[in-house]
Formats: structure tokens, C-alpha cells, sequence
């Protein structure tokens, strides 16, 4: 279904249009964990999440084939809303976004700011619903993670951080509908491929881990009310499914967890760390927790995102 070397070609296609985000480690953390963590640190992108990777490829992909959308369509929780929004100004492409009212407020007001016309939905299935109708019209569809350019333009956060030549032992990113863990997994084939890839889901919206150790996938009527918005999906993708049967483990985050590791990051690496983020963290400090060595081991943590409201802010430091 992907061939991992088709990564470097997308990598190049999409660099003059992205930030390469910066790689962080700490110390404290470091020594609180006896490990060498490093942190891919995807809140600095132009839209703050990696999603633009994903999306600025699945246009450019178009443009390249000569089929370059006259109207582009997708729904989201807000990240990947804010990445088609921008990809799409840049463009000069016009876009509509359904965009559930349990999105972040913030994420809305960015993704209108871009100059997307934004549709608030009263729920995530509605967002689906609605895009698929104006898609049938004749609008482009560009899907959050069910899409195979953006999966492969997702696998560019981690793909610039091995190609430095870091051989982390571990790799952990975060599941939402499963783009960039499956993208992950692929930068990590191409260029270490010894590295274990370990996914990171909350407890509360645990439909990737279901559907991993029941080899099918299960999914939820409405989206799971956990802190980590970014992980709010219905269900993940058979596309996605195919890589993330394929990882070597997927750890849960409580909401207490995924709390407690957005304040850390958020003290120590001195950035502002969604609690998406978070939940790849909580995954690493699990997976250790679980080795019989006391090794000191290098790991590689993908920080997904650094956008957040007002609100979550407040729930953060309560």
C-alpha cells in the first residue's frame, strides 16, 4: 500500500514550503527518566501541528499532476483544518471546513483568519457527513489521515529528524485517526529501521488500541470526550489500520497523565505543548517503565502540535 522510500520525494517537494521544526531535549526530564529524549517539536510549524505537512503535499501532489482543485473540502477537529486552510491560501485555492463545535475556539478563529469558509457542525459525524456532500458536488476532497499524500507528507517530521542520523531505540507519536503514527512508522523503515514504533492513545478515545489487539477496527458513534481534541476521531481508516497493525505497541494515557506531562513539557521545554502532544509522552514514560534494563536509551518523542485555547489552558493549570 506505501512504498517508505516515496517519502523522500515527498520531503522534497513539500521543504520550501515548511518550517523544519526544531529537535529539544531537557535534561531534568532526561534525568527523571534515565533516558536520552528528544522532541520533535511540531508546535513551531507555520499552523503549529504537523498536519501541514500532510496537506501542503496532498495539493502539491495535485498541482504536480496537473488536476489542481478549483474548490477544496475536509472536516477536522482543527488542526488539519487549519493546515488545508493554509495550504490553500497559499494556493489561491478556495476552501470549506466543517468543523465540529467541540473544536477548540481557537482553532476555529485561525482557520477562519486563513480564509477558509468555516461550517460549525454540531458534532464530528456531522463535519463528515457534510463534507462528503459538498465533495459529491465536486469539491475536492482532502481527508485528515484516509488520505495517502497526506500519510506520507505526515511521515516528513520524523524523516527529518533521522535523516541528522539519530537511531532513537523507540519512536512515539500520538494516535488520533492515525495519519502521523502511520507516516512515523515509514520515515522509521526507511532510515532506522530497528527502532521500536510505539503509538500513543488516551484512555478515553482508545479506538486505535482496540482495533489493534482485536485485529479489526472498532470505532465510536461520538467523539470521545478526552482532553487531547487531536485525538477525538471516530475511528481510524483502513488505510491507517494497515500501519498500525504493523506497530510494535500502542500505551494509553489517562486524562490525569495527559495532564500532568503537558504541564512538564510545558515548564521544562519552555514551548507550549497541546495535550495531544502530551499523550506520546505519557506512551514513552509507560514503555520504560516496562523495560527490564536500566539502560540509558535513546528514544524520539514526535510533539504533534502547540495549539491550544483559552479553555484548555485553564483545565491544563487548574
Amino acid at each position: 500500500m506505501f512504498d517508505a522510500k516515496d517519502i523522500k520525494t515527498v520531503y522534497e517537494r513539500i521543504q520550501p514550503h515548511i518550517k523544519a521544526t526544531p529537535l529539544l531535549t531537557n535534561e531534568y526530564i532526561n534525568d527523571l527518566l534515565n533516558a536520552n529524549i528528544f522532541f520533535k517539536f511540531e508546535g513551531a510549524q507555520a499552523t503549529g501541528s504537523f498536519k501541514l505537512r500532510g496537506a501542503l503535499n496532498a495539493l502539491l501532489t495535485l498541482q504536480e499532476q496537473g488536476r489542481t482543485p478549483e474548490q477544496v473540502v475536509t472536516f477536522s477537529s482543527g488542526n488539519h483544518a487549519q493546515a488545508v486552510a493554509y495550504a490553500c491560501q497559499k494556493l489561491d485555492i478556495p476552501a470549506t471546513i466543517y468543523i465540529p463545535k467541540t473544536a477548540s475556539d481557537f482553532k476555529i478563529k485561525m482557520t477562519r483568519y486563513l480564509g477558509a469558509n468555516v461550517v460549525v457542525t454540531d458534532n464530528r459525524k456531522e463535519a463528515e457527513v457534510l463534507s462528503q456532500q459538498l465533495a459529491a458536488q465536486g469539491a475536492t476532497f482532502i481527508h485528515p489521515y484516509d488520505n495517502h499524500s497526506v500519510v506520507l507528507g505526515q511521515g516528513t517530521s520524523c524523516y527529518e529528524v533521522l535523516l541528522e542520523g539519530l537511531q532513537p531505540e523507540a519512536i512515539f507519536a500520538p494516535i488520533g485517526g492515525g495519519g502521523l503514527i502511520s507516516g512515523t512508522l515509514l520515515a522509521a523503515q526507511l532510515l532506522s529501521p530497528s527502532s521500536r514504533i510505539i503509538g500513543g492513545e488516551p484512555l478515553l478515545a482508545n479506538d486505535a488500541y482496540q482495533s489493534y489487539h482485536k485485529g479489526e477496527i472498532v470505532g465510536f458513534s461520538l467523539s470521545p470526550e478526552t482532553i487531547a481534541d487531536g485525538a477525538r476521531t471516530l475511528e481510524v481508516s483502513e488505510r491507517t489500520f494497515h500501519q498500525i497493525k504493523q506497530l510494535d505497541d500502542i500505551m494509553l494515557a489517562s486524562e490525569e497523565e495527559i495532564l500532568l506531562w503537558t504541564r512538564t513539557l510545558f515548564s521544562h521545554l519552555k514551548v507550549t505543548v497541546e495535550p495531544t502532544s502530551a499523550v506520546a509522552m505519557v506512551a514513552c514514560k509507560k514503555w520504560l517503565d516496562n523495560q527490564a534494563s536500566n539502560k540509558r536509551q535513546t528514544l524520539l518523542v514526535i510533539l504533534s502540535g502547540g495549539n491550544m485555547d483559552a479553555d484548555t489552558f485553564k483545565a491544563i493549570w487548574k
